[in-house]
């Protein structure tokens, strides 16, 4: 690791204040140019632990940059990671309060719910459906606490700053309708989504690692070595099969999962 322990809890402290301002911070990636993925995920996991602090409850995971096309357009070669927290579940059809965050992006994706731990490492596909309880349709609500471009040097953000901003998650719906995760072939199950009813996106799940139960996996050997594991009742968010659709105070967005339903929210 090339960050000390004081900026690791500066950086966290940093993304903290941005996230009740609403104000964007510079990318960290720019302060300090020798950051390390293992440097991104300790300031992420300072921050869940202020948030914890503050009064938040762990509940479960999300799965980001998936498919091969975003990794390609990161130079990465494998997913990130975040935590799912109590406050950023919204009910499916319900409001999503815009002013609480900075600028929303949304994405298509399905949740598997845990009915056992599952711990790594040498977790495959098959123990990640043998420990599922079911899998629903969700909406994940991305937010950037950090600079997209840096006004002076016009750099993009890096993989180092989305890992420590928890890999730019805010919000979850869950909706649709749950399955029992070999009732269907998961790589099949699409989604048209919709903003204000025009369709501006549409994917396959087979797009996240060529099987959704593939990325958990990933997730439950990667954090193994961390002592952590997947949870019993845990939500873990497999990653998007869509570009993520921009949206606005306003907006309403809604995916159909065809046979397995709807999931919306109106952002008010």
């Amino acid at each position: 690791m090339a960050l000390s322990t004081e900026d690791i809890r500066a950086a966290a402290g940093r993304l903290d204040q941005a996230e009740k301002t609403r104000k964007q911070i510079r990318q960290i990636s720019l302060d300090h140019p020798g950051i390390t993925i293992e440097d991104a995920y300790a300031i992420q996991k300072a921050w869940v632990g202020m948030k914890i602090a503050q009064g938040r409850v762990v509940k479960g995971h999300k799965i980001g940059l998936t498919s091969k096309a975003m990794q390609s357009a990161l130079n990465i070669d494998e997913p990130d990671s975040g935590v799912l927290l109590d406050d950023m579940f919204f009910a499916d059809g319900g409001l999503v309060p815009s002013d609480r965050f900075i600028g929303t992006r949304v994405e298509a994706e399905l949740a598997f719910i845990m009915k056992q731990r599952l711990a790594g490492p040498g977790c495959t596909m098959f123990d990640v459906l043998n420990a599922t309880d079911f899998v629903v349709p969700a909406l994940e609500i991305l937010d950037t606490r950090i600079e997209r471009v840096d006004p002076k040097t016009k750099s993009t953000r890096k993989i180092f700053d989305t890992i420590a901003d928890n890999a730019a998650n805010a919000g979850i719906v869950l909706g649709g309708r749950p399955l029992r995760p070999l009732d269907a072939d998961l790589r099949w199950i699409g989604a048209l989504c919709y903003r204000n009813g025009q369709l501006e996106e549409t994917g396959l799940a087979a797009g996240v690692l060529n099987h959704p139960a593939t990325s958990v996996a990933w997730l439950a050997n990667k954090i193994a070595p961390l002592g952590l594991a997947l949870e019993a009742g845990q939500v873990v968010l497999a990653g998007s099969f869509i570009r993520p659709i921009e949206t606005r105070k306003g907006d309403t967005i809604q995916a159909d999962y065809g046979p397995y339903g709807t999931v919306s929210c109106h952002f008010a």
